[in-house]
């Protein structure tokens, strides 16, 4: 599970577009193919070494084989024209008597000597040795070595093997060695047949000695293509084994692969001057050529174990490259999340230290103008909340002045003094020391003084309730929010209503905000009435002069979008107006008493 989650994370991580994966294949692919290469070139250049002195080795047993048959040869060649001289000189070959001691001595000289024989050109015995009597039946002129003789009347000839069965005596393998010469017999010149019978064994004994792998061996045939030795003779005599003589025949010296029987064999040639015989070395290749497979072997593990190296070394070295880059776009992407404290550790190669460095310039210079942006939005934001806050008081002091003048006219002492208490006390709350943010408690108290002038003034035309669920009073607000839109009740909906008017001021939480709610029992407002009274459209003329706009500006240009008014009204019913704040508590509430239920009539 852990190597299938390390693969996962490395998977996950891969992109081919990397720098350090681009660096990494690369610079593997090219060393690996120049690896590949040169143990290509290596392996050929090797493997046909290798071949080659398979051949020359081959090819040098082959000749030490070849002369020590050329040796073997010459010699009997000797042997036979010393016979073939013998003869010749005898005055009279039948009636020679030193001819018959003189040959039974050179066979004697050699074991390997079966027969010396002179026939006629008939076919008759006219000398031989050893004295053994004739055999009925042999055909002798239609043996080979015979009918050549008579062919190549001026050439020494030599026959393939074959059973010697001239005389009666021990049947032999034998090579003959025949010519046609001139020999004196009752004083008069006679052609005849010599013949020499070899004893195959020398033959067999040298070819045997030939170490050509534990497979391998060498097999004997003339000039036409007939077998005259072979390890596995009488196999191929008995149609057991074939051997392809064929390309062997297009060959004097050389060397060919040979694969008719499904294995490569090399094979190896050579001629013998004397006799036109070819000897024919067979070695297979799966012995003489395990050069090429152990370099063979030694290159496969060679390029393994140097792919494993370069691969170490290239992510080594691209991982020390790519790792100052990686660096900076971690950076990069801690930048995009905002967090411009971040910074980028210089190091690496020269270009990556430079853009480094270059990177952290951007980003110091991203927060010095992120700073100097906040200070003048702050000070924006100052400026027309002040502007804000400006439009509503000159109005209401305005319209509650002429009201204080109408009544004391009318000699309303009382009430005079009531609205100017209020007024006043209004007004302080409204200063609040030239802070934007008060209580929610001194915003419903400023609410209460309001609401009492407004009673006054409209003679008693609604009663108020204003109520705060525990904890809500010491929490903060905006001041001055709740006026405009009792100040919107009054004037668009309990005024222009027939009925005994109402309006309730709550303070609650709900969820994780803060809502601060103004309800009227007036005549409310159709959907188009409510478009228009958010987008401005609709102003009072007796009031402050300033919209619900106002606030909604207010609000959401301190605390942000998702804060503001939410209105629900219903044509002859009524309006709700919330406005949702964050929950944001002082740090030193102030000990008074909370608004409770209640009313008071103007």
């Amino acid at each position: 599970m852990k190597w299938t989650r390390a693969i996962a994370r490395l998977l996950k991580g891969f992109h081919f577009r990397k720098i350090q994966v681009l660096i990494s294949f690369s610079s593997i692919t090219i060393t690996i193919l120049a690896v590949v290469l040169v143990s290509f070139l290596l392996f050929n250049r090797f493997t046909k070494v290798a071949e080659e002195n398979a051949y020359l080795n081959l090819g040098q047993i082959i000749e030490q084989v070849n002369a020590n048959l050329e040796m073997y040869v010459s010699g009997m060649q000797d042997i036979f024209q010393v016979a073939q001289d013998k003869m010749s000189e005898a005055s009279d070959i039948t009636d020679e008597p030193k001819l018959k001691e003189q040959l039974e001595t050179l066979l004697g000289t050699r074991q390997d000597l079966v027969s010396i024989a002179l026939f006629t050109t008939e076919g008759e015995l006219v000398r031989g040795v050893p004295a053994y009597p004739m055999r009925r039946n042999t055909r002798l002129t239609e043996q080979s070595w015979f009918e050549s003789a008579l062919r190549n009347p001026e050439e020494l000839q030599f026959s393939p093997p074959h059973i010697q069965n001239l005389f009666k005596s021990e049947y032999r393998w034998v090579v003959s060695m025949s010519r046609l010469i001139t020999y004196r017999d009752n004083s008069r010149d006679q052609e005849g047949v010599l013949v020499m019978d070899i004893n195959f064994r020398t033959i067999d004994e040298l070819s045997q000695r030939v170490s050509l792998g534990k497979k391998g061996y060498v097999y004997i045939i003339d000039s036409v293509g007939n077998i005259v030795y072979h390890p596995q003779q009488q196999l191929i005599y008995a149609g057991l084994k074939y051997e392809n003589i064929e390309p062997v025949l297009n060959y004097a010296y050389g060397s060919y692969v040979d694969e008719t029987e499904g294995e490569q064999r090399l094979i190896t040639i050579q001629t013998v001057k004397p006799a036109g015989w070819k000897i024919v070395g067979v070695a297979y290749a799966e012995e003489f050529l395990t050069t090429r497979k152990e370099l063979g072997g030694f290159l496969y593990g060679f390029l393994l174990a140097a792919i494993a190296v370069i691969l170490v070394i290239n992510l080594y070295v691209s991982a020390r490259i790519s790792q100052p880059i990686r660096r900076l776009e971690r950076s990069v992407k801690m930048v995009e999340k905002g967090d411009f404290g971040t910074s980028v550790h210089v190091g690496g190669a020269y270009e990556v230290e430079q853009l480094s460095k270059r990177f952290n310039l951007m980003l110091r210079r991203i927060r010095e103008l992120m700073d100097q942006i906040i200070r003048e939005q702050e000070a924006k934001r100052k400026s027309e909340l002040d502007v804000l806050q400006s439009q509503i008081n000159p109005h209401f002091l305005y319209n509650t002045l002429n009201s204080v003048t109408r009544m004391a006219e009318l000699g309303r002492t009382e009430e005079v003094v009531t609205t100017i208490t209020s007024l006043s006390r209004f007004f302080r709350i409204s200063l609040s020391k030239g802070d934007h943010i008060i209580t929610v408690r001194d915003e419903l108290e400023h609410i209460r003084h309001y609401l009492i002038i407004q009673t006054i003034r409209f003679k008693n035309k609604f009663t108020y309730e204003i109520h705060a669920e525990e904890g809500t009073l010491d929490c903060l607000t905006l001041k001055l929010i709740l006026q405009p839109l009792v100040e919107n009740a009054i004037h668009h909906g309990i005024e222009k209503s027939a009925e005994a008017g109402f309006i309730g001021v709550y303070a609650r939480f709900a969820e994780d905000h803060l809502e601060l709610i103004v309800k009227d029992n007036g005549i409310g407002m159709t959907e188009e009435t409510l478009g228009k009274l958010l987008s401005g459209g609709i102003r009072s003329e007796k009031g402050s002069g300033v919209g619900v706009t106002n606030v909604q500006e207010r609000v959401s240009l301190y605390y942000g979008k998702p804060y503001g008014l939410y209105f629900e009204s219903e044509p002859e019913e009524g309006t709700s107006v919330t406005i949702k704040l964050p929950i944001v508590r002082a740090e030193n509430p102030e000990n008074t008493d909370k608004p409770g239920k209640g009313g008071e009539n103007g």
